[in-house]
C-alpha cells in the first residue's frame, strides 16, 4: 500500500501506527494537502483531496481513514486493531469520539492559523472547543478502563497527540488523570514514537 502523507496529520498518523502494530509497511507518497489550495494530484485519486489517501497494488484508491485502518487490519493474521463480537462496536465508539475530537480541533487550528485575524469567527472557535473538551471529558470516564491496542486506542492516542501537538497551551490533562496516565503510558509504544508530528 501508497498512503499520499503528511507528517502532521493526526489521520495520517493513526494508518501508520495501525500498520506498524500490525507488522505491515506502507509507502509515503509526498503531498500538498491543505484546505484552500488542493492538491491535484491527491484528487485524481479521492475527490475530497485530503490525506490520508491509500492507493492499492491494482491502483484503486481507498479513503479516510478509518476505512484505510480497516482495510489494513484485514491483511495480517495477528491480534485484530478492530476485533470481533460486541468488543467491536466500544472500538468504533471510541474511534468515532476521538475522529469527532479531532475534526473540532482541525477546524480550530484553521480558524485561528489559516483565516485572517480580522475575520476570526469567535462563537465558531468556542463551539469547536466545548466539543473537544466534552469528547475529553468522555474519554477521561472510560481511560480505566483502556487496555492493550486497538484502532480506537490508536485514535484516541493520535487525538490527544494532536492536542499536544497543534495547541501546546491547552491544558487537558488537568482533571483527567486517568487519561492523562494513560495516554503517559500508551505514548511509550515505538508505534507512537515512531509517528511524532515533530
Amino acid at each position: 500500500m501508497k498512503v499520499y502523507f503528511s507528517p502532521f496529520s493526526p489521520y495520517v498518523r493513526k494508518v501508520m501506527m495501525v500498520a506498524a502494530e500490525t507488522g505491515q509497511t506502507v509507502e509515503k507518497l509526498d503531498s500538498a494537502a491543505s484546505p484552500i489550495q488542493r492538491d491535484q494530484t491527491i484528487v485524481a485519486k479521492n475527490p475530497t483531496g485530503k490525506v490520508p489517501t491509500a492507493i492499492l497494488d491494482d491502483g484503486s484508491a481507498l479513503y479516510d481513514s478509518r476505512v484505510i485502518t480497516r482495510w489494513l487490519d484485514a491483511q495480517h493474521d495477528g491480534p485484530r486493531m478492530y476485533p470481533d463480537g460486541d468488543a467491536l462496536w466500544t472500538v468504533l465508539r471510541r474511534e468515532a469520539v476521538a475522529d469527532g475530537l479531532l475534526d473540532a480541533a482541525l477546524l480550530a487550528r484553521y480558524e485561528t492559523a489559516m483565516r485572517p485575524a480580522e475575520m476570526l469567527w469567535q462563537e465558531w472557535l468556542t463551539g469547536q472547543m466545548d466539543k473537544i473538551e466534552s469528547s475529553l471529558d468522555q474519554m477521561e470516564s472510560e481511560a480505566a478502563g483502556f487496555q492493550g491496542v486497538d484502532a480506537g486506542l490508536i485514535a484516541i492516542a493520535c487525538a490527544l497527540g494532536y492536542l499536544d501537538f497543534r495547541f501546546p497551551d491547552h491544558d487537558w490533562r488537568t482533571g483527567r488523570p486517568a487519561l492523562s496516565g494513560w495516554f503517559g503510558d500508551f505514548s511509550k509504544r515505538a508505534s507512537m514514537q515512531d509517528t511524532r508530528p515533530d
